[in-house]
């Protein structure tokens, strides 16, 4: 069998920027003290730097566990109104996660930035119980549709201003 996995090229990048700029939400996976795992739903954006971030309640069961072990997943594209849900574009992001403490300036630096992209955010993103979670992909995995699928590194999951703009 050949390797299914294509040489990763800058429609590929742009591709898995593209999908990381327009996502508002992502299924999060993680994994418990126990080795149980554990996916949900969570709102998705990114800093001005261009990474990964969420705004999760301290109440969540995700936020415990990620507090307990911060490696994780996020998965972000969503399936089209037509045709097979897994013929679609889909990008898989392997790495960890760090809590912004919700008193920093750095915190307030990604309140003002994150509202822009979720506005309705405005409703709780002043509670206490809410924090900022920045996650540094180590790796990714875009399956760009049927028959197309490509490793991504770190430095290719950074999503620019420009989307299309090669890595």
């Amino acid at each position: 069998m050949t390797d299914p996995i294509r040489p990763t090229d800058n429609q590929a990048h742009a591709l898995a920027r593209r999908l990381m700029t327009q996502a508002r939400f992502a299924a999060l996976g993680t994994v418990d003290t126990k080795g149980q795992p554990l996916v949900t739903r969570v709102a998705f954006g990114l800093c001005p730097e261009g990474q990964p971030i969420s705004l999760i309640s301290s109440l969540s069961q995700h936020s415990q566990v990620l507090r307990s072990n911060p490696a994780c997943s996020l998965l972000v594209g969503e399936p089209g109104d037509k045709g097979d849900p897994l013929t679609h574009p889909r990008l898989s992001l392997v790495g960890a996660a760090k809590f912004v403490d919700n008193q920093t300036r750095a915190h307030q630096v990604l309140a003002a930035h994150y509202l822009q992209s979720h506005p309705k955010a405005k409703l709780y993103i002043g509670f206490t119980d809410f924090f900022f979670v920045r996650f540094t992909p180590d790796a990714g995995y875009l399956n760009a549709g049927f028959g197309k699928a490509f490793h991504l590194k770190a430095a290719d999951l950074v999503a620019t201003a420009n989307p299309d703009q090669p890595g």
